[in-house]
Protein backbone atom coordinates (compact mmCIF):
# COMPACT_ATOMS: atom_id res chain seq x y z
CA UNK A 1 0.00 0.00 0.00
CA UNK A 2 1.51 3.12 -1.25
CA UNK A 3 1.83 5.87 1.73
CA UNK A 4 -1.34 8.18 0.89
CA UNK A 5 -3.39 5.11 0.60
CA UNK A 6 -2.04 4.11 3.88
CA UNK A 7 -2.59 7.52 5.51
CA UNK A 8 -6.30 7.37 4.14
CA UNK A 9 -6.49 3.91 5.59
CA UNK A 10 -5.24 5.03 8.81
CA UNK A 11 -7.66 7.94 9.14
CA UNK A 12 -10.56 6.34 8.18
CA UNK A 13 -9.78 3.76 11.34
CA UNK A 14 -9.12 6.52 13.84
CA UNK A 15 -12.43 8.18 12.79
CA UNK A 16 -13.99 4.58 13.08
CA UNK A 17 -12.63 4.31 16.27
CA UNK A 18 -12.18 6.98 18.08
CA UNK A 19 -14.55 6.47 21.01
CA UNK A 20 -12.13 4.15 22.25
CA UNK A 21 -9.07 6.40 22.24
CA UNK A 22 -11.20 8.72 24.00
CA UNK A 23 -12.66 6.44 26.55
CA UNK A 24 -8.78 5.34 27.32
CA UNK A 25 -7.42 8.70 27.50
CA UNK A 26 -10.96 9.93 30.09
CA UNK A 27 -10.25 6.97 32.52
CA UNK A 28 -6.57 7.55 32.49
CA UNK A 29 -6.17 11.45 32.80
CA UNK A 30 -8.63 13.50 34.91
CA UNK A 31 -7.44 17.28 32.99
CA UNK A 32 -8.09 18.04 29.45
CA UNK A 33 -4.70 18.92 28.65
CA UNK A 34 -3.60 15.70 30.05
CA UNK A 35 -6.16 13.94 27.85
CA UNK A 36 -5.23 15.85 24.82
CA UNK A 37 -1.57 14.53 25.10
CA UNK A 38 -2.56 11.23 25.67
CA UNK A 39 -4.75 11.26 22.80
CA UNK A 40 -2.05 12.80 20.98
CA UNK A 41 0.75 10.01 21.90
CA UNK A 42 -1.99 7.25 21.32
CA UNK A 43 -2.67 7.87 17.61
CA UNK A 44 1.16 8.43 16.99
CA UNK A 45 1.85 5.11 18.21
CA UNK A 46 -1.18 3.99 16.46
CA UNK A 47 0.36 5.37 13.04
CA UNK A 48 3.82 3.83 14.12
CA UNK A 49 2.18 0.36 14.55
CA UNK A 50 -0.45 0.63 11.58
CA UNK A 51 1.60 -0.94 8.96
CA UNK A 52 1.86 -4.11 11.01
CA UNK A 53 -1.51 -4.52 12.33
CA UNK A 54 -2.39 -8.22 11.89
CA UNK A 55 -5.91 -8.47 10.54
CA UNK A 56 -6.26 -11.94 12.33
CA UNK A 57 -7.22 -9.69 15.38
CA UNK A 58 -10.66 -7.58 15.76
CA UNK A 59 -9.23 -4.19 15.13
CA UNK A 60 -10.63 -2.35 17.65
CA UNK A 61 -8.90 -5.36 20.36
CA UNK A 62 -5.33 -4.03 18.18
CA UNK A 63 -6.52 -0.01 19.53
CA UNK A 64 -7.25 -1.03 22.44
CA UNK A 65 -4.22 -3.08 23.27
CA UNK A 66 -1.85 -0.04 22.04
CA UNK A 67 -4.37 2.62 23.61
CA UNK A 68 -4.48 0.75 27.05
CA UNK A 69 -0.27 0.44 26.63
CA UNK A 70 0.37 3.86 25.61
CA UNK A 71 -1.82 5.12 28.36
CA UNK A 72 0.00 3.26 31.47
CA UNK A 73 3.14 4.38 30.12
CA UNK A 74 1.76 8.39 30.02
CA UNK A 75 0.17 7.86 33.75
CA UNK A 76 3.62 6.28 35.28
CA UNK A 77 5.55 9.18 33.15
CA UNK A 78 3.27 11.93 34.46
CA UNK A 79 2.28 10.25 37.94
CA UNK A 80 5.75 11.73 39.86
CA UNK A 81 4.35 15.31 38.19
CA UNK A 82 0.89 14.77 39.07
CA UNK A 83 2.21 13.62 42.74
CA UNK A 84 3.59 17.08 43.08
CA UNK A 85 0.38 18.43 42.92
CA UNK A 86 -2.02 19.02 45.98
CA UNK A 87 -5.38 16.60 46.42
CA UNK A 88 -7.52 20.07 46.48
CA UNK A 89 -7.36 20.66 42.64
CA UNK A 90 -8.84 17.10 41.95
CA UNK A 91 -11.26 17.76 44.76
CA UNK A 92 -12.11 21.13 43.48
CA UNK A 93 -13.44 19.45 39.96
CA UNK A 94 -15.94 17.98 41.26
CA UNK A 95 -17.10 20.27 43.59
CA UNK A 96 -17.84 22.83 41.48
CA UNK A 97 -20.48 20.27 39.39
CA UNK A 98 -22.92 21.22 42.15
CA UNK A 99 -25.10 22.71 39.50
CA UNK A 100 -25.59 19.57 37.32
CA UNK A 101 -27.95 16.64 37.31
CA UNK A 102 -26.92 13.98 40.34
CA UNK A 103 -26.34 11.28 37.34
CA UNK A 104 -23.84 13.60 35.94
CA UNK A 105 -22.61 13.53 39.41
CA UNK A 106 -22.80 10.45 39.45
CA UNK A 107 -20.54 9.44 36.88
CA UNK A 108 -18.08 12.33 37.69
CA UNK A 109 -17.63 10.28 40.99
CA UNK A 110 -17.32 7.02 39.45
CA UNK A 111 -14.17 8.76 36.80
CA UNK A 112 -12.69 9.86 39.75
CA UNK A 113 -12.65 6.48 41.37
CA UNK A 114 -11.61 4.72 38.43
CA UNK A 115 -8.35 7.29 37.83
CA UNK A 116 -7.39 6.24 41.68
CA UNK A 117 -6.91 2.75 40.67
CA UNK A 118 -3.69 1.15 39.67
CA UNK A 119 -3.29 0.50 35.73
CA UNK A 120 -4.57 -2.76 35.00
CA UNK A 121 -7.73 -2.37 37.40
CA UNK A 122 -8.98 1.25 35.09
CA UNK A 123 -8.61 -1.28 32.15
CA UNK A 124 -10.81 -3.68 33.55
CA UNK A 125 -13.31 -1.36 34.77
CA UNK A 126 -13.18 0.62 31.34
CA UNK A 127 -14.00 -2.31 29.21
CA UNK A 128 -16.36 -3.58 32.00
CA UNK A 129 -18.29 -0.31 31.45
CA UNK A 130 -18.16 -1.11 27.73
CA UNK A 131 -20.06 -3.88 28.54
CA UNK A 132 -17.10 -6.09 27.04
CA UNK A 133 -17.42 -9.81 27.99
CA UNK A 134 -14.47 -11.20 30.19
CA UNK A 135 -13.08 -13.34 27.23
CA UNK A 136 -13.03 -9.98 25.01
CA UNK A 137 -11.17 -8.16 27.86
CA UNK A 138 -9.03 -10.84 28.81
CA UNK A 139 -7.87 -11.22 25.16
CA UNK A 140 -7.03 -7.47 24.93
CA UNK A 141 -5.23 -7.59 28.40
CA UNK A 142 -3.64 -11.08 27.70
CA UNK A 143 -4.65 -12.48 30.98
CA UNK A 144 -7.07 -15.31 32.11
CA UNK A 145 -10.89 -14.91 32.19
CA UNK A 146 -11.11 -15.69 36.10
CA UNK A 147 -8.18 -13.37 36.91
CA UNK A 148 -10.44 -10.46 34.98
CA UNK A 149 -13.59 -11.73 37.13
CA UNK A 150 -11.92 -12.05 39.97
CA UNK A 151 -10.53 -8.27 39.94
CA UNK A 152 -13.56 -6.81 38.39
CA UNK A 153 -15.74 -7.85 41.26
CA UNK A 154 -12.80 -6.47 43.76
CA UNK A 155 -13.05 -3.05 41.98
CA UNK A 156 -16.47 -2.98 42.22
CA UNK A 157 -16.93 -3.53 46.05
CA UNK A 158 -13.99 -1.08 46.50
CA UNK A 159 -16.03 1.49 44.36
CA UNK A 160 -19.05 0.59 45.94
CA UNK A 161 -17.84 1.18 49.08
CA UNK A 162 -16.60 4.72 48.35
CA UNK A 163 -19.94 5.83 46.65
CA UNK A 164 -21.56 4.46 50.48
CA UNK A 165 -18.68 6.55 52.56
CA UNK A 166 -19.84 9.50 50.51
CA UNK A 167 -23.53 9.25 50.62
CA UNK A 168 -23.14 8.86 54.32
Amino acid sequence: MIKEENKDAFLKVIETNKGIIYKVSRAYCYHDEDRKDLIQEIIIQLWNSFSKYNDQYQLSTWIYRIAINVAISFYRKNSVRNNMTTQLTSAVNFIDDSHTKELEDDIALLYRFIHELNSLDKALMLFYLEQKTYKEIADILDISETNVATRIGRVKKVIKQKFLAINK
